[in-house]
């Protein structure tokens, strides 16, 4: 039993590292972002951190679920997949807060979209209530990619036309 303990709560904790990782970026990135032009179902700005904290735990309990049922050696493929995603998870944010790029951002987070599904796909024959619990992640991220494209659209600099 403490070892179950342990180790869900050690996926917990790396998946609240990768949040932590995310959304460690200085000030000027949350000034740079206020000043963005966005559109109006942007949800406001307090909203990201919880949804965020709920989708990090629920993410590690469902890696941990597959853990539980096929450990490494039952579920490489799939534990690899979880962990490449949340690289991308955190790899987003670096390119959209760090680098100011909602270009590169949504370029990214197709991606990352493509790595959800596949965990998710990679998890279903192993546990499928660890891939139904990835559906709000997939299903987040994939407004997020809505809300990275606007913003692109929004701020991109307008093209010069010769007069």
């Amino acid at each position: 039993m403490a070892e179950a303990i342990a180790q869900v709560v050690g996926f917990l904790l790396v998946c609240m590292a990768a949040g932590a990782v995310a959304s460690s970026f200085p000030p000027r990135a949350r000034e740079w972002y206020a000043a963005l032009k966005k559109p109006p179902w942007t949800p406001p700005d307090r909203a990201f951190g919880p949804v965020w904290a709920i989708l990090y735990l629920v993410m590690g309990f469902s890696a941990w679920l597959v853990w539980r049922h096929a450990g490494w050696e039952g579920a490489p493929a799939a534990l690899l997949l979880f962990f490449v995603q949340l690289v991308f998870n955190v790899l987003w944010a670096a390119l959209f807060f760090g680098m100011r790029s909602p270009a590169a951002a949504l370029v990214e987070i197709s991606v990352l979209w493509v790595m959800i599904a596949a965990t998710a796909a990679a998890f279903w024959p192993v546990s499928p209530a660890a891939a139904l619990m990835l559906v709000p992640y997939l299903a987040w991220i994939s407004f997020l990619a809505a809300l990275t494209l606007s913003v692109w659209r929004m701020n991109r600099a307008a093209p010069t036309t010769p007069r």
